[in-house]
Order: C-alpha cells, then structure tokens, then sequence
C-alpha cells in the first residue's frame, strides 16, 4: 500500500478546520483515536507525535523525525485543553443564540410572504427616510458653506484694515475652519463639524 500523502496542514493525522482550528487524529487499523482541536498546526503534529510514540509507531510515520524518546515527544507537545464548565455554558449560549437567529430567520421569511403591503410599506419608508436625511445634509452643508464664506469675507474685511461686524470674542469666527466637503458618507450625521 502506497504511504498516504500529507494534508493541507504539511503534517501527518492533522486536519485544517472551517473555523482555521486544527483537528489532530491517530489511526491504527480500526482504531481512530480524536486528540483534540489546536489552534496551530505544529501544536496539532506534536500531539500527533506523543500519541504515536504511546502507541510504538516507528519514527518515520511521525512529522517530527529529530524527536528521540517518548518523554521529549511528551515535554514538546502542548498540554491537553482543559474544558471548564464556564467553557460549556459559554458553547450551550452561543448554540442558543444560533438556533434564536434562525428561528427569527424563518419567522420572517413567513411574515414577509404573508404581509407582503407590509413588507412594501416598510420599503418605502426607508426610502423616505433616505431621502429626508440626503435633504438634511445638504441643507446643513449649504448652512456651513453661507457660514463659512461670511467668517473668510470678514476676515479678509479685516486683514485689509476694515472693521468687521463680528466682536473679537464672537463665535462665528470659528466657522472660518468648517469643513464644506461634498463627499460626505451616508453615515455622517455631521456631530464633528469643525476641525482642531
């Protein structure tokens, strides 16, 4: 029988998951012995390699070859996962927020094939929505730019020894920093108007 090629990982009995965890197994004949799950490949192999040192496999049928005796295979390979109790509650929640999630999924999809004026007003409020807020900052961004430009004209009014109407301590001369930008996102909700 031809040697088995190696997997994905580079090493021998360990498998890359979907979730980028390790997945470690020994085989011999029908035995298959699970080790665990590991977050890096080499932690995987040398479990891999302990479990096979247990078991009198010949060093060529392990993926660390400079590995002498059992007891180094041992103090290389990383301890066991110990799973708490706080780790199993932790699972059972997330398991239950999944199959929450998917329930509300199924829940809807039946809601929207029966509602379906519902789901079409809903639709069209959102686009209401969207309009009025475009509206709204364009009409502030208009505000900022009428600002602005009267704080440069008096500005420029004084720079060329006129007098202007705004006081020294008058507010409006920080509208000479506003910022104008066309290029606002659809998030901006224009809290940070003026720039340090």
């Amino acid at each position: 029988m031809p040697p088995r090629r190696r997997s994905t990982s580079g090493y021998r009995g360990v498998r890359q998951r979907p979730n980028g965890g390790f997945y470690v197994e020994i085989r011999s004949g029908d035995l298959r012995l699970s080790l665990g799950t590991y977050d890096m490949a080499h932690e995987a192999a040398r479990a891999f390699d302990a479990a096979a040192w247990r078991l009198g496999r010949p060093r060529l049928q392990m993926n660390f070859p400079d590995v002498h005796t059992l007891q180094h295979a041992l103090d290389l390979a990383p301890p066991p996962r110990l799973n708490s109790a706080q780790d199993r509650a932790e699972h059972i929640a997330l398991q239950r927020r999944l199959l929450v999630a998917q329930e509300d999924e199924l829940v809807m999809a039946e809601w929207r094939r029966r509602h379906p004026e519902d789901v079409a007003y809903e639709q069209e409020y959102w686009e209401r929505r969207r309009e009025e807020d475009t509206r709204r900052r364009r009409e502030e961004r208009l505000d900022r730019r009428r600002r602005k430009a009267l704080a440069c004209a008096q500005a420029d009014l004084v720079n060329a020894g006129g007098r202007s109407f705004f006081t020294e301590e008058d507010e409006r001369w920080f509208d000479i920093w506003l910022s104008t930008s066309d290029d606002t996102n659809d998030d901006d909700d224009g809290a940070d108007d003026r720039s340090d």
